[in-house]
C-alpha cells in the first residue's frame, strides 16, 4: 500500500502511517476503514507521527504505559478504538496542511493556545469533543481569524 501518494506538490497522507490516504478527506473512506478496523500496527507509527506522545495514545485508548505496546500486535482494532486513532491522525493531517509542514504542526500542537483556554492542543486530543474544539481555532488560523 503506497503510504504517500503526490497529487501535484500536495501530500495525501502522513508519512509512515500506513492507512489509505482517502481517509484524511474522504468521510465514506474514513467510514470504510473504522469498519473493517486498522491495524494495532498503525497506533505505532501514529505515535511515532505525533512526536512520540505515547501518554495519549495511552489515554485515547483507555490502557495502561505498560499494555500500550499489546495494541501494536492486533491484526485489527475494534471500531472504536480504529475511529478515535484515525480522527486523531485525521486532526494532525488537518493542522499540518494549515501549517505547511509537520514539524510546525507538532510545535502549535504542543503550545499553550489562548483560544484553548491555555490548554495544548494535543492535550485535547483523547476527547471526541476536544478534537472537534481544535479543528475549530484551525479553521480560525486557516482562515486569519488567529495566528
Amino acid at each position: 500500500m503506497e503510504v504517500l501518494e503526490r497529487n501535484g506538490d500536495r501530500d495525501e497522507g502522513i508519512q509512515g502511517v500506513r492507512v489509505p490516504s482517502a481517509v484524511y478527506h474522504d468521510k465514506v473512506a474514513f467510514i470504510q476503514t473504522v469498519r473493517e478496523g486498522i491495524s494495532g500496527s498503525v497506533v505505532k507509527q501514529a505515535i511515532h507521527a505525533l512526536g512520540d506522545n505515547r501518554e495519549l495514545f495511552v489515554r485515547l485508548l483507555e490502557t495502561t504505559p505498560g499494555n500500550l505496546h499489546r495494541f501494536y500486535k492486533r491484526k485489527a482494532l475494534s471500531r472504536t478504538d480504529s475511529e478515535e486513532v484515525l480522527d486523531v491522525l485525521r486532526v494532525f493531517y488537518q493542522t499540518r496542511e494549515v501549517f505547511g509542514d509537520g514539524d510546525k504542526a507538532l510545535r502549535w500542537l504542543n503550545t499553550p493556545i489562548p483560544a484553548l483556554s491555555g490548554e495544548k492542543p494535543l492535550d485535547l486530543f483523547d476527547t471526541f469533543e476536544g478534537r472537534r474544539l481544535v479543528r475549530e481555532v484551525l479553521r480560525k488560523v486557516e482562515y486569519g481569524e488567529f495566528s
